[in-house]
C-alpha cells in the first residue's frame, strides 16, 4: 500500500445518487408470497423484482386507483 495517494485528478462517482436505499415496510403477506413465487419463476430475488415493478409503475406514472369509504358509527 502507498504511503500516499493522489486524488486530484479523481471524479465523483455518478452512481451515487442511483445507490439504492434500505426502507422497511409493511405490505399484505400474500402480496409477499405472490412476488416471492413470481421471482422464483423468473429466478431473480423478490426485493429486485418488486423494485422493477414499482420502477415500472413510476416510469408509466401509474397511480393507485384509492378509495376510501367513511366509516359507519354504530350508535
Amino acid at each position: 500500500m502507498r504511503k500516499h495517494y493522489d486524488f486530484s485528478n479523481s471524479i465523483r462517482n455518478p452512481y451515487t445518487k442511483k445507490l439504492k436505499q434500505q426502507i422497511s415496510i409493511r405490505v399484505d403477506s400474500d402480496i409477499l408470497e405472490c412476488f416471492k413465487q413470481l421471482s422464483s419463476d423468473a429466478d431473480i430475488p423478490y426485493q429486485k423484482l418488486m423494485n422493477l415493478f414499482l420502477r415500472d409503475c413510476k416510469e408509466k406514472k401509474k397511480r393507485p386507483a384509492v378509495s376510501w369509504e367513511p366509516q359507519r358509527v354504530h350508535a
